[in-house]
């Protein structure tokens, strides 16, 4: 009977080929969705995945890794002192403003980090040296960011407020699609940026039962012929990143740094992605919009592969009847329909998610957007698209089951 099903199928070669391009839509579109989240969902924890903290210490009141409340720096020479910690670095966030030699403006992040340190450098660096970015005013940006930012290689230069800015090196694989253009630069410069090179102070007090911090500047703008200063006890900064000692049980270090240092909450690493992929997703609605295009395109493909699968039949009634008044099972008829539109899913779903792989691959080295499938998304996505097509095979077999076997001797 298998036969039959695919003569059934290639007989009329334009319906097939328009039946194949509506699977491949649908599948596509489906691919494409859940490829989007998937990278989507990679990217906004892609940093904090790859820091080799086993800790995070963050504010209290800490939302997602960009929606924070600064600490005092200070707590880092505390949270050293906390039994089980092994080493303490600070990472600071802040924003600013781009400005090309052309004119044009862009909203950047910047994450100042210790270059020397070990716990957040691991970049994949195309060009260019990290530890560049110890010497004043230097940064380091993804690539998928270049064109936003008007760069063009190592070397080009713009200004953040009032202070230069030189690119000192081209990484990838680093930026957040959810994000303005990422710029890691040394805590140093950091702090200039984002104070633009004013002396601040932290003063933090309690305010209604909520410990609250604020930033005082001194009130003359930084001069850019200075070069930046360390950091002081009183200057902001955002998380303190902590490795463990070997064998440190990290559920206990954690209580220990929550006693430790006031006003303040520790993550591991998976629970401090987990968090920031969870806002994003639910807080934002982006996984409910994504989830929608996927949901809309099964249901396309399951019209288009219903109505080509309807209409076959009812160009071979007569066949199916013919069958039946041989005594043929209905079993054996239905399994023809169903094989059917098994063969329409797997030769609509492979060269589409070659295409889509093109197409990520393209959008990746192009734009930065990540179109992700692995492994697991694939097989799922394939179980989709059989469940799609056998699913429009019923609405298909409806016709047969009603279809009077007389009819063969009808003229």
């Amino acid at each position: 009977m298998a036969s039959i099903a695919r003569r059934n199928l290639f007989e009329d070669i334009p319906r097939f080929l328009v039946a194949q391009a509506g699977i491949m839509f649908a599948v596509s579109l489906v691919t494409i969705q859940v490829g989007v989240l998937s990278g989507f969902v990679r990217s906004v924890g892609l940093l904090i995945d790859r820091s080799a903290a086993d800790i995070w210490v963050a504010n209290q009141d800490m939302v997602e890794q960009e929606l924070t409340l600064p600490l005092p720096a200070s707590l880092l020479s505390q949270a050293q002192q906390v039994q089980g910690v092994e080493r303490a670095e600070a990472l600071a966030l802040g924003g600013g403003i781009w400005r090309s030699p052309e004119g044009k403006i862009s909203s950047v992040r910047i994450f100042g980090f210790d270059p020397n340190g070990q716990l957040f450098n691991d970049f994949e660096i195309l060009s260019g040296n990290l530890k560049d970015v110890q010497q004043p005013y230097q940064v380091v940006v993804d690539r998928s960011r270049l064109n936003s930012l008007s760069v063009q290689q190592v070397g080009n230069t713009a200004t953040i407020g009032s202070l230069p800015v030189k690119v000192v090196g081209i990484t990838r694989d680093s930026q957040s699609i959810a994000s303005s253009a990422y710029l890691f630069t040394s805590l140093e410069n950091a702090k200039a940026y984002t104070t633009g090179n004013r002396t601040a102070n932290l003063d933090c007090r309690m305010n209604n039962g909520q410990f609250l911090c604020r930033n005082v500047y001194e009130s003359e703008p930084g001069n850019a012929s200075v070069k930046p200063t360390p950091l002081a006890a009183n200057d902001p900064i955002s998380y303190i990143l902590v490795r463990a000692r070997s064998g440190q049980d990290l559920d206990q270090l954690k209580q220990r740094l929550n006693q430790t240092l006031p006003n303040t909450r520790a993550y591991t690493r998976a629970e401090m992605a987990t968090r920031t992929r969870n806002y994003w997703v639910r807080r934002t609605g982006v996984g409910f919009i994504l989830g929608l295009g996927a949901t809309v395109g099964v249901i396309v493909g399951m019209v288009i592969v219903g109505q080509i699968l309807y209409s076959s039949v009812s160009d071979h009634i007569k066949e199916y009847a013919t069958l039946k008044a041989m005594g043929v099972p209905d079993r054996v008829i239905y399994s023809i329909i169903i094989q059917q539109s098994l063969w329409m899913a797997i030769l609509g779903y492979f060269p589409s998610l070659a295409l889509c792989w093109g197409l990520g691959t393209w959008t990746y080295a192009t734009q930065g957007i990540a179109i992700l499938i692995t492994p697991f998304s694939a097989i799922a996505i394939f179980g989709i698209t059989l469940l799609m097509c056998v699913g429009s095979a019923l609405f298909a077999i409806q016709k047969v089951t009603r279809v009077d076997p007389a009819i063969v001797f009808k003229s």
